[in-house]
């Protein structure tokens, strides 16, 4: 089992930056596939970030990929992103998934096999 707990989350105004935090438990994080999703308030859980084991393969959603950068500590068993030029309609709970075969891209909920809590991001206009 593979616990995952996010952080970082907060109030922003737009045009701000958030850098968010995700921390996964297992001796083995370093084969993990990692991902980052949102959901708004009415919406569906919707991709945001990928990264892959060795952090060298990243992936983003065309609607954030100019504004986000998913990275990856190993030798802290957390996976970062780094957000900027926040909008309002960036207000979202986002979530870290976990996928522990090393050779999956979390791009799909489906690819993910553990997902944290989420962490509560607001953007103020």
């Amino acid at each position: 089992q593979v616990q995952v707990v996010e952080s970082g989350g907060g109030l922003v105004q737009a045009g701000g930056s958030l850098r968010l935090s995700c921390a996964a438990s297992g001796r083995t994080f370093s084969r993990y596939a990692m991902g980052w999703f949102r959901q708004a308030p009415g919406k569906e859980r919707e991709f945001v970030a990928a990264i892959s084991r060795g952090g060298k393969r990243r992936y983003y959603s065309d609607y954030m990929k100019a504004r986000v950068i998913i990275s990856r500590d190993n030798a802290k068993n957390t996976v970062y992103l780094q957000m900027n030029s926040l909008k309002p309609e960036d207000t979202a709970v986002y979530y870290c998934a976990a996928n522990t075969n090393p050779e999956e891209i979390i791009t799909t909920e489906g690819k993910a096999d553990y997902w944290g809590q989420g962490t509560q991001v607001t953007v103020s206009a």
